[in-house]
């Protein structure tokens, strides 16, 4: 089941007119990226193994409108195809016109496996190619001995039966942009924008002003965008009609270096139409600032938000609803977009043009309001929002969908020094990974217009992420390891002297209750090699029960507190971890008594040689014992 707001997309489309087909020639009709259907085609012709093409071309076919392959795909099989048949070729010489999927002789069994290993030095190392190419061949021969009607050659069909012995190779993953070259890449796209906003205002006020050239002249800027913007003469008629010298405001039109290196007259009449088409229409370069801020502001994907048309905008009276289409996933997403402040969303979408808040509904609405003029000469309905104005060389001004083309070359015209590759799906990273943030790694929230697999294979490896993630890591680890190595507390003489009335409020800030320090003072509170703060509050044993590993962890426990009279009973639980040091192997010894005997070493190293030998002779005269239960007089080493 789709989630709220996602709809799954059968792209349907009408199919492109095949035409005829030469007898040699195999094609198949794909949809691309937006959906729209691309024929593409392979001659066997042009091998010498064409009996060999020939087959491997049918499989194609079949196997791409079978699975519905989309262009991509459909490419790289045929590329695959087409590699090993000119391997064939060269590889058999004058056999090749008899290699064959059904002969064994030529065996191209052998043939395939030579292939596959020449791949690897045809692509850089750790490349994806190489791996890909060799499956999707396999694939195409593997469905050939699946149809009993089609003869495979034996050792051949056992061959590609088998995975290859190629490495996959590693996909490198893009990181996210800072949020100092995010913020840098927002502010930029707006002062882009607004740049934008000025310019065509600037043009459309000049060509209202204007009027026709060939009543006016040929050499005013406001009558020439009047014939343009009018379609009063063609782009061509107004290259050959403007006169040279030009004025300074037309020749500023013209780039810098068209018109210092002595271009013809027709090189700079076509660089002089298409500067006066810019100022009336926004072109390719002009988008970028629009979708990059659509990114930002949806954390949508760069070609959702590239294809979005009138249908797929609706205003609210919060914001708006848009409907994405993500055509490599097939499915359909529509969204709302609250206004910060809703109630005026529509009033006031002009007032931070040229600052860095990210409205969804204020950049659609900028975005339309600079591509209407487009919108009106474009032909089909809907129109995209993503129109630019193009000039060919052909001298015929064209409307089309925004390619959006060379966003590095937008980047660095900006002025902007960005860290690492300049790819605009760093912007969607950076949205993941603040969402993630936000929402503190609920994947279901996270991944609302992709599947979970997808964010944990591709977003989930952000830098940020991975820092916040050791952070939690290291602060979990160090919470444990400070349970795992806090001894106990260690009062001295002087210290167990001042446990009375006066001195309990000064213990009671160590986290001992009035109740505690007497019971602590009285030896309520004994458990033989030290005393314990609440034995039902062990970290040893669920709380509310008693401590089930006193006295032999005491000195392991956080609860515990040593006063100078348990000096005689740790001097024998000294002695008892020699003997088991004698008999425990290193290993076993360290393992389960490590602690316990560093911290006893330390407590014992704090005590002074008149303190040690008064409590030696206290234990010869007998008046000291150790008490251990009867676990702890037996070790099993397993």
């Amino acid at each position: 089941m789709p989630r709220r707001g996602e709809r799954r997309r059968d792209f349907r489309h009408e199919d492109p007119d095949l035409g005829p087909v030469k007898i040699d020639i195999r094609q198949v009709a794909t949809p691309d990226s937006t959906g729209k259907k691309r024929v593409l085609q392979l001659d066997s012709s042009q091998f010498a193994c064409w009996t060999l093409a020939a087959e491997l071309a049918d499989e194609w076919v079949e196997y791409i409108e079978v699975t519905s392959r989309r262009t991509g795909t459909a490419s790289s099989h045929r590329q695959g195809l087409r590699l090993f048949c000119a391997f064939v070729d060269e590889h058999l010489a004058d056999r090749a016109p008899d290699a064959s999927l059904a002969k064994t002789d030529p065996d191209l069994s052998m043939v395939l496996l030579a292939w596959e290993q020449s791949l690897p030095g045809q692509w850089p190392r750790g490349s994806t190619r190489p791996g890909s190419l060799a499956a999707n061949l396999r694939i195409l021969i593997n469905r050939r001995q699946r149809h009993p009607d089609r003869e495979l050659a034996p050792r051949l069909a056992q061959i590609a039966a088998q995975d290859h012995s190629l490495a996959w190779g590693v996909t490198q993953e893009l990181d996210e942009f800072s949020r100092k070259d995010k913020a840098a890449l927002v502010k930029a796209a707006w002062d882009d924008v607004a740049r934008l906003r000025k310019r065509l205002k600037t043009g459309w006020d000049m060509a209202e002003a204007g009027g026709d050239p060939a009543e006016h002249g040929w050499s005013r800027m406001p009558d020439l965008l009047w014939a343009l913007a009018h379609r009063a003469v063609s782009p061509r008629e107004m290259a050959r009609k403007v006169p040279f010298p030009l004025p300074p405001e037309l020749a500023a039109l013209i780039p810098d270096n068209v018109r210092t290196e002595g271009q013809s007259c027709g090189m700079r009449g076509y660089f002089l139409v298409r500067g006066l088409l810019n100022q009336l229409y926004p072109n390719e370069r002009d988008l970028h600032a629009f979708r990059l801020l659509l990114v930002a502001a949806t954390g949508h994907s760069p070609e959702e938000v590239a294809g979005l048309t009138e249908d797929s905008v609706e205003f609210t009276e919060g914001g708006i609803r848009l409907t994405m289409i993500k055509n490599r996933a097939r499915r359909i997403h529509r969204r709302a977009f609250t206004c910060i402040d809703a109630l005026n969303a529509v009033e006031h979408v002009h007032e931070y043009a040229d600052r860095p808040r990210l409205e969804v509904s204020a950049i659609v609405r900028q975005l339309m309001d600079v591509t209407a003029p487009l919108r009106d000469l474009y032909g089909e309905r809907p129109a995209p929002l993503f129109l630019q104005g193009t000039l060919p060389p052909a001298f015929e001004f064209t409307v089309g969908r925004g390619r959006l083309r060379l966003f590095g070359r937008w980047v660095k015209e900006m002025g902007l020094a960005l860290e690492g590759r300049i790819d605009i799906r760093r912007l969607r990273k950076s949205v993941k990974v603040e969402k993630a943030v936000a929402f503190g790694g609920r994947i279901t929230d996270i991944a609302d217009d992709h599947h979970q697999e997808t964010f944990r294979g591709h977003y989930a490896q952000g830098t940020t992420l991975r820092m916040i993630s050791g952070r939690v890591i290291n602060a979990a680890q160090q919470s444990w390891f400070d349970k795992a190595t806090i001894g106990p507390v260690v009062l001295d003489t002087a210290a167990e002297a001042a446990l009375d009335e006066e001195a309990a409020p000064a213990l009671r800030e160590l986290g001992l209750s009035a109740e505690q320090v007497e019971d602590l003072r009285t030896g309520a509170l004994e458990m033989g090699v030290a005393s314990c703060r609440d034995p039902f509050d062990s970290p040893f044993s669920r709380p509310g029960d008693l401590c089930a590993v006193a006295p032999l962890r005491c000195l392991e426990c956080r609860n515990a507190w040593i006063l100078p009279s348990h000096l005689p009973q740790l001097l024998l639980f000294a002695d008892h971890l020699d003997r088991l040091r004698t008999r425990l192997s290193p290993v076993h010894f360290h393992t389960l008594w490590g602690q316990t005997a560093a911290n006893l070493a330390a407590v014992l190293a704090e005590r002074t040689e008149a303190e040690t030998g008064a409590a030696r002779r206290h234990i010869v005269e007998g008046a000291a014992t150790l008490q251990l239960p009867l676990s702890a007089r037996a070790e099993f080493d397993a």
